[in-house]
């Protein structure tokens, strides 16, 4: 069973080795890291489960690190010396990788690319083996997929410990925002004090279901890293009783390191938050829906015919004239959960007509999008869709005659081309705007560029 559960930071300066002093600027985070190691020292833990962001990590898959152990050192750190082995729990990775692929959740040991240890790993290991070292380790990555299904992964977590009956504890490795100072290492963003704010209150009351809910374009302009450590770690403990602890929180070097601890007790069924959250995102999408206008419920109807069936649908009778006599580009754009899960446009028309772009784009954007796996039906009930139609381009002379809010930018250089839409999430300027328009052209950074503007109307 899942007898304790911790959520650390991993700062590779608060080993003296390699702080030299300057780790005494956290003092209460050490105290609290000596705390956390004394108490998983008193829980006599056979396993511990240790989620690091820092360790192999793919868009959509959780990997489980093989083998039967495993070593590392601080040396890209300078400070080699400073090492670390440890042996793995190899029958818990095992049945976690089975308990996971029969509930379609995929993780498991294949594609390891380093098998030496990473520090998100190291740095809480170093603390708790002064207190206590008769345990194996399962050490498990990251993933691109959706803060629910790491959520899952963490149930299953539980399910494992408890199938083996192993005496286990989790520990979420991650630190907090990167973007707390202009002296830290990604300077500063507002929202990054009011992300460590948020994360503080909510782990520090073990109010887990509220973690699920964080906009991925908040946490991305925080610079977060430990969210997903921590919602892997909350579903450990669904459907049990926790008491959560707030041992420290600080961040003088433009980064915030908290620490909380959650004792736990018996089983708590009303503690069933990801069911909790996704009956009320379930909600939220129907209530979207019933708001929907021709242009995306044809999208959506789209999409949905086609990941059913395979069958692209035939143009409508119903829809509004100018659907099928204009002309345009259209993007259709499809998320789920607050991340994107496909987009897929035209810059200009391609087809006879708006309604034919529209069925065009959404089957390439919920099966043909190169970033993203096909849309499986599981997933239609959670998805929500944009339609943008754009209007003509212009060829602007500077950036100073572009707006992120109203207008999109193409940037062209020899055959290369990129466009970005207007108003997205998480873009706030018009230098980002043309930073990712290149990127996704593959034009470099420093590369002149010719600049073309276009409004769109936006259809949710």
């Amino acid at each position: 069973m899942i007898t304790g559960a911790f959520m650390v930071p991993h700062p590779p300066l608060i080993i003296p080795e390699i702080g030299r002093g300057e780790e005494k600027k956290i003092q209460n985070t050490i105290d609290a890291y000596h705390e956390i190691g004394g108490r998983i020292g008193a829980l006599r833990s056979d396993t511990i489960v240790l989620i690091s962001p820092h360790q192999t990590m793919y868009a959509d898959y959780f990997h489980i690190s093989p083998g039967k152990g495993a070593k590392g050192d601080f040396g890209q750190f300078g400070a080699g010396w400073v090492k670390t082995e440890v042996s793995y729990d190899t029958e818990f990775a095992e049945n976690l990788a089975k308990l996971s692929e029969a509930g379609e959740i995929p993780a498991g040991p294949l594609g390891e690319r380093d098998r030496r240890l990473d520090h998100g790993t190291m740095v809480p290991l170093y603390f708790v083996n002064q207190y206590w070292r008769e345990y194996r380790l399962v050490r498990i990555g990251l993933s691109g997929l959706s803060l629910t299904e790491h959520y899952e992964l963490g149930r299953r977590i539980k399910e494992t410990a408890e199938v083996l009956n192993r005496n286990t504890a989790v520990i979420a490795s991650g630190d907090l925002s990167h973007r707390l100072l202009e002296t830290g290492p990604y300077g500063y963003k507002e929202e990054g004090p009011e992300y460590d704010r948020q994360i503080m209150d909510v782990m520090g009351s073990g109010d887990f279901e509220k973690l699920l809910e964080f906009p991925e374009d908040f946490c991305e302009k925080a610079g977060e890293c430990g969210h997903r450590s921590f919602v892997m770690m909350a579903g450990a403990l669904d459907r049990t009783a926790v008491r959560a602890e707030l041992l420290s929180y600080e961040g003088p070097f433009g980064v915030g390191y908290g620490i909380c601890a959650y004792e736990t007790g018996d089983k708590d069924l009303t503690r069933n938050l990801k069911d909790r959250y996704e009956e009320k995102e379930k909600r939220r999408i129907m209530d979207q829906r019933a708001k929907e206008d021709a242009y995306v419920q044809l999208a959506r109807e789209t999409i949905e015919e086609y990941v059913r069936t395979g069958r692209k649908m035939e143009i409508p009778e119903n829809l509004p004239g100018e659907m099928y006599t204009s002309r345009a580009g259209v993007f259709v754009s499809v998320k789920k959960e607050g991340r994107l899960r496909g987009c897929i446009g035209t810059i200009q028309a391609v087809q006879a007509s708006v309604a034919e772009e529209i069925i065009e784009n959404a089957v390439s954007a919920s099966a043909k999008d190169p970033r993203f796996s096909p849309i499986e039906p599981k997933e239609l009930d959670k998805l929500s869709i944009s339609v943008d139609v754009l209007g003509d381009t212009e060829a602007v002379d500077s950036p100073k005659q572009l707006d992120v809010k109203r207008y999109g930018v193409i940037v062209t250089k020899g055959y290369r081309r990129g466009l970005l839409l207007p108003n997205l999430p998480g873009v706030d300027t018009v230098e980002e705007q043309i930073a990712i328009a290149k990127q996704k052209a593959g034009i470099g950074a420093e590369e002149e560029v010719r600049l073309e503007r276009f409004e769109v109307i936006r259809h949710f």
